[in-house]
């Protein structure tokens, strides 16, 4: 019995990276999020049509925010917008169930553990590996984005200075910076040359990408459009503002990194103490198991654990 949540945590371990690996299986190396290759612009070297890439990439974007509605993807959803993941909604269901029915197999074979409750692991491990997946992903790509923001728009400033009308800034952003900034102010360019307006594209993206900053820059360009002012100017100290900001929550992201250690090792200890314990003597607990006070006292140890960790990353949890 003292193996068993070791067992459930090798298993959730080896489903996450079972994730990874059918998602490189399928797709390859050229999706990563760390080959940082332009995309749109691999698409348009095969001699794709640019309509079509277009639409091929609009298509991959918005496919998940169409899967809101449904009880059972739409915690995932906004994840999977994020990280703009290949996989299609459909293809999500398909590698929960393969990760459920794998871990079914796993914990029938390594642990004596019933039927129902295989079942209810089973579930809860493939869909929870599927959200921890997607949830790193798409901070990995946000933050990606983020970082590679300022550089993007003093990059189209020194552009409009040098006489370059807004649209061809957009376009020589799209070409020099790499994903996923690139792609996405790709899909700017190209829409803006099928007639749709640049603010209206913008707006768009500030939706699909939700961050912050990005929601600066949309609107910063819908002011100037209706009431005029110099584009160059109005960017440039949009740029100086995302610089501080970025330059600021690194300040404050080293100036707490021992307190966010401390209490993930605050809130860990307890858990590694009991394995621990378990591992070392599995029978510590045998005496007082029978007693009438043991679950609920084990009940209110659970309880205080969970709310430790819960406050413990409000107290570090600074916003920018």
């Amino acid at each position: 019995m003292s193996t068993v949540p070791l067992i459930f945590a090798l298993i959730f371990v080896v489903l996450l990276v079972m994730v990874q690996g059918i998602y490189l299986t399928i797709f390859g190396k050229s999706v990563m999020l760390e080959s940082r290759v332009i995309r749109r612009l691999e698409l348009l070297e095969r001699g794709e049509d640019p309509e079509e890439v277009l639409n091929t990439l609009r298509r991959e974007m918005e496919q998940h925010r169409e899967t809101r509605r449904l009880p059972i993807l739409a915690p995932l959803s906004e994840q999977a917008a994020q990280a703009n993941i290949a996989f299609s909604p459909t293809a999500l269901l398909v590698v929960m169930v393969v990760l459920g029915v794998t871990s079914f197999l796993a914990l029938t074979f390594l642990t004596s553990a019933g039927l129902f409750v295989r079942i209810g692991i089973s579930v809860a491990m493939g869909y929870g590996a599927v959200y921890i997946w997607l949830n790193n992903k798409a901070k990995k790509r946000m933050a990606l984005f983020e970082e590679q923001l300022p550089d993007a728009v003093e990059l189209i400033v020194r552009s409009l200075r040098v006489g370059h009308p807004f649209s061809s800034a957009i376009n020589i952003v799209a070409q020099e910076m790499p994903d996923p900034l690139g792609t996405e102010f790709g899909m700017i360019a190209d829409e803006a040359t099928y007639g749709m307006d640049v603010t209206e594209s913008l707006e768009k993206m500030a939706q699909r990408v939700d961050l912050q900053d990005v929601k600066f820059l949309s609107v910063a360009v819908t002011i100037q459009t209706q009431s005029g002012g110099t584009l160059a100017e109005i960017l440039d100290n949009l740029a100086k503002v995302i610089r501080a900001r970025f330059k600021l929550f690194r300040r404050v992201k080293a100036i707490t990194a021992e307190a966010r250690w401390s209490g993930w090792f605050l809130s860990m200890f307890p858990l590694l103490a009991l394995v621990m314990i378990q591992l070392a003597q599995p029978d510590y607990y045998d005496g007082i198991k029978e007693t009438p006070v043991f679950v609920p006292a084990a009940i209110v140890v659970g309880t205080f654990l969970v709310v430790n960790v819960i406050f413990m990353r409000m107290m570090v949890n600074i916003k920018v």
